[in-house]
C-alpha cells in the first residue's frame, strides 16, 4: 500500500496486510448489519404473533382446568429441564446409549454441536474440554488435508482436459507428421507451469455441494417426513457445522431400513461437511481477489521524490501477460532483501513477500508444486524449505497458496 520506502502515498504507515485485514473486517461488520436488518424484519413479526397465541393458550389452558398461572408455571419449568435431558413428548431414541453417544461425539468434533443432547454431569462437561480439544483439532486437520487432496483430484483432471484441448488446437505440417521436438518442448514448458483458476476449482466444488445436498435431502425427506426445503435448509445447517439444533436428523426411536438410513445419514454428513469447509476456503480466495481490487482502486498514485514507478502490489491478481514478464531473478532478491532489511529495521511488520526473499526461497519451485501433483510426482523437499517452515503458509490458506492461478503471484 504505502511505499516501501517510507513515502506518505496510499495509506501511510498502514501496510497492505493490515490494510486488508481492516477492511475485511469493516465488510464483515456491514455484513453483519445488513444480516441482522433483513431477519429482523422477516422473523420478527412472526415472533410476536408467536408470544401472543401461547399467551392465549397459557390463559385458556390455566382457565379450563383451574390452574393457577404460577402452578403452570412451574411445571413448564420442570419439562423444560427434562426437555434438556433429552425427554420428549414422542418418543425418541435413548440419547446416551452407546449409539446415541456416538452420534454426540460426531457432533462434537466436528464443531456442528446440534444442542438437542448435553452433558449433565460434572464429569461429563469436564470431560468434554478435554476431548472437543484434541478431536476438533484433530477434525479440522482431516478437513485440511481432505481440501489438499480435492484441489489435486481437481487439478489432475482440469490439467489433463487443458492438455488434451491444447494438443487439439496444434496444428501439424502439411506433410502429416507429428510437431518438431522444439515445439514438443514448448508445449511441456508451458504447460508445465499451468494451475487451475479458482473460478473453475470453486464451480466443481459448488456443484459437487449442491449434488450431495439434493440427495441428501432426498433421503431426509422420506425418512424423517420433512419438506424438501426444509431438507435443504437442515443440509447446509448441518454442512456447514452451524448447527442449530430446531432439526436434528435420525432421532426418532425406529426407521425403515434403520441400518441403512443411518449409515447414510453419518456418510452424507460426513461428506457434506468436507464438501462445504473446501468450498468456504476456496469462496475465501475469492473474497480476498474482491479486497485486493477495492484496496488498488483506494491506492493513491505515489507522488514522492524517486518514486515516480509505481510498483506492483503483493497478493493482487495480475494478468497473464504481465505475470510472464515477472522474473524472479537473484537480483531481485537481492533488492528485497535490501527492503526487508529496511523494513525490520524501522520495526514494520515483516510481509510474507520479504520472508519468503530474505530465506532465497526459490518462488519458481513453488508455482510447480501443483504440477507436479498432477503429475503423480513426489514433493522435492529442498534445502531453502526446510529451514523455512512457513514458506508453503498454514492452515487452508496455505494448502492452496500458489496451488491456483490467482494465487500464483508474488506473495
Amino acid at each position: 500500500m504505502a511505499c516501501r520506502s517510507g513515502c506518505c502515498c496510499g495509506f501511510g504507515p498502514l501496510n497492505e496486510d493490515n490494510a486488508r485485514f481492516l477492511m475485511l473486517a469493516l465488510v464483515i461488520v456491514l455484513y453483519l448489519l445488513c444480516g441482522a436488518a433483513v431477519f429482523s424484519a422477516l422473523e420478527h413479526p412472526k415472533e410476536e404473533l408467536a408470544k401472543e397465541r401461547w399467551a392465549q393458550r397459557f390463559d385458556q389452558f390455566s382457565q379450563k382446568y383451574n390452574l393457577s398461572k404460577q402452578e403452570l408455571k412451574n411445571f413448564l419449568r420442570n419439562y423444560e429441564e427434562a426437555n434438556v435431558a433429552g425427554i420428549r413428548v414422542d418418543n425418541t431414541r435413548p440419547r446416551w446409549d452407546f449409539t446415541g453417544a456416538f452420534y454426540f461425539v460426531g457432533t462434537v468434533v466436528s464443531t456442528i454441536g446440534f444442542g438437542m443432547t448435553t452433558p449433565a454431569t460434572t464429569g461429563g462437561k469436564m470431560f468434554l474440554i478435554f476431548y472437543g480439544l484434541i478431536g476438533c483439532a484433530a477434525t479440522i486437520l482431516f478437513f485440511n488435508l481432505f481440501l489438499e487432496r480435492v484441489i489435486t483430484v481437481i487439478a489432475f483432471i482440469l490439467k489433463f482436459c487443458h492438455e488434451h484441448q491444447y494438443q487439439r488446437k496444434a496444428v501439424l505440417p502439411e506433410n502429416g507428421r507429428r510437431i518438431s521436438e522444439d515445439h514438443g518442448d514448448r508445449q511441456r514448458d508451458s504447460l508445465a507451469g499451468w494451475k487451475p483458476s479458482v473460478y473453475c476449482v470453486m464451480t466443481i466444488l459448488g456443484a459437487a455441494a449442491i449434488l450431495v445436498s439434493c440427495c441428501a435431502s432426498a433421503m431426509y425427506s422420506m425418512a424423517e417426513g420433512w419438506d424438501y426445503l426444509d431438507s435443504l435448509y437442515f443440509c447446509f445447517v448441518a454442512f456447514s457445522t452451524i448447527g442449530f439444533g430446531d432439526m436434528v436428523s435420525s432421532q426418532r426411536e425406529f426407521y425403515e431400513g434403520q441400518v441403512a438410513y443411518r449409515l447414510g445419514n453419518f456418510l452424507f454428513i460426513l461428506t457434506g461437511v468436507c464438501c462445504i469447509y473446501s468450498l468456504f476456503n476456496v469462496i475465501s480466495i475469492v473474497i480476498k481477489q474482491v479486497l485486493n481490487w477495492l484496496l488498488q482502486q483506494l491506492e493513491a498514485p505515489c507522488l514522492c521524490p524517486g518514486q515516480g514507478r509505481h510498483q506492483t502490489r503483493r497478493n493482487v491478481v495480475v494478468p497473464g501477460h504481465l505475470r510472464a514478464r515477472r522474473d524472479p531473478s537473484i537480483d531481485t532478491d537481492a533488492v528485497n532483501d535490501s527492503e526487508g532489511d529496511g523494513r525490520r529495521m524501522s520495526g514494520e511488520m515483516i510481509s510474507m513477500r520479504d520472508f519468503l526473499a530474505a530465506n532465497k526461497v526459490s518462488l519458481a519451485i513453488m508455482q510447480k508444486q501443483l504440477s507436479e501433483m498432477a503429475n503423480g510426482l513426489p514433493r522435492q523437499s529442498t534445502s531453502s524449505s526446510r529451514h523455512n517452515g512457513f514458506s508453503g503458509g498454514v492452515g487452508a490458506l496455505g494448502i492452496m497458496n500458489n496451488r491456483l492461478a490467482e494465487t500464483s503471484v508474488d506473495r
